[in-house]
């Protein structure tokens, strides 16, 4: 029998759309708290909507908010605002991605809630973070990593940066949203009170690059396609086969970098392991032609025993089907399970259902049931929705 989930009793109020802050309250939802999506009637979040669809459903709306309640509520109504301020007395956990000031212009602001509520967790994710010039401005994933300087080093030297395969940005604030959540839930249970935490997507990006801070604060500033890790080296590359399909090459200890030698017969290229990675220079375009005399697949084969960290580059749907990704039990009907397994002396936590299993609510689903749970009765929710306040 497994464990309650370790945020079981833990209610989210989820005040956020689109993907950074969904994702946060996913995490939480998965490992157990009452997440209450609050969104607007009528619309609720774009999201929802945004293909590609099945069932009507946006594929990806069902993926990050699976396992939540929705209620709907026109937060500008003044018994809008009572509703959610009941809410909120009953609650653990806010989350908001506003611009900054808008919740106090909605008068709903962090000082009106924590008196509502003295152990009240507030956490806002915003674009830009609450101070600095910015802090009023639109962005999107692309806008920050750009500005942390994260795109400018991804992709191939002497060509434009490459625009990332996932919103690193996006989802890193999601983490860090959810760490800090975690550490106000920590400091709660400490007697600490109700809190206050403030992430941002720009920050978020930048907690991605330790290395190429350290890189400028040494004097050796990391380049595009051209340092250690960003496609400089022989040994840390990405090559094309014969098929067009490509392989990872990561063998940056010599060990490594020996046994990819050996495992292939080419013990000649033993002493060229960080030789420049670049067209042009003979190593490099020597083990570029090597690599495309055998398809993605052979190699894959001849390299399986070899242990030298050369890796398929796999699409999605092939990822999916590969072993070590099975192994990991993350995939659940076009969602992803958490990649943690929590549990002790045997016993393990319940596990977070399959996402099949735990479709998203439809917008507005558990109005009724959540203002039930505050004492309004059936006519009263039919007034309040006849009122356009949900």
């Amino acid at each position: 029998m497994g464990l309650n989930p370790p945020l079981a009793g833990v209610r989210v109020l989820d005040l956020s759309a689109l993907l950074p802050g969904p994702y946060c309250t996913r995490i939480l939802a998965d490992f157990g708290a009452d997440v209450i999506r609050i969104e607007r009637p009528g619309g609720g979040d774009w999201s929802r909507y945004a293909p590609p669809l099945r069932r009507d459903h946006g594929v990806l709306f069902d993926a990050l908010n699976h396992g939540k309640r929705s209620l709907t509520l026109n937060l500008k109504s003044e018994k809008g605002k009572a509703i959610f301020l009941a809410l909120v007395t009953g609650s653990d956990v806010l989350l908001e991605t506003f611009r900054p000031g808008v919740m106090d212009r909605l008068g709903l602001g962090y000082p009106i809630l924590a008196r509502a509520n003295p152990n009240l967790l507030y956490c806002a994710l915003s674009g830009y973070g609450t101070q600095g010039p910015y802090r009023d401005r639109a962005g999107h994933d692309l806008n920050y990593v750009g500005l942390a300087g994260l795109l400018d080093l991804t992709g191939h030297a002497g060509s434009l940066p490459a625009i990332p395969g996932a919103p690193i940005a996006d989802l890193a604030g999601g983490l860090w949203a959810t760490i800090g959540i975690l550490l106000l839930l920590l400091a709660r249970a400490r007697g600490d009170g109700g809190c206050r935490a403030d992430a941002s997507l720009l920050g978020a990006a930048l907690a991605c690059l330790p290395m190429a801070v350290a890189g400028e604060a040494g004097g050796a500033p990391l380049k595009r396609g051209a340092s250690e890790l960003t496609g400089g080296l022989l040994c840390y590359n990405v090559y094309e086969c014969q098929d067009g399909d490509c392989l990872t090459l990561a063998a940056l200890e010599p060990d490594f970098w020996a046994a990819f030698c050996s495992a292939v017969n080419r013990l000649d290229l033993v002493g060229e392991q960080f030789s420049p990675a670049s067209p042009g220079q003979p190593a490099y375009d020597d083990l570029s032609a090597f690599f495309k005399t055998r398809p993605r697949d052979e190699w894959i084969h001849l390299l399986r025993d070899a242990d030298c960290c050369c890796e398929p580059v796999l699409r999605v749907g092939e990822a999916e089907n590969s072993p070590p990704v099975r192994a990991l039990g993350m995939f659940a009907d076009g969602a992803l399970r958490p990649p943690l397994i929590l549990g002790k002396a045997g016993a393990r936590f319940a596990e977070p259902a399959a996402a099949g299993a735990l479709r998203a609510a439809e917008l507005g689903e558990h109005t009724a049931e959540v203002l039930a749970e505050l004492g309004y009765d059936a006519a009263q929710i039919e007034a309040l929705r006849q009122e356009g306040v949900i």
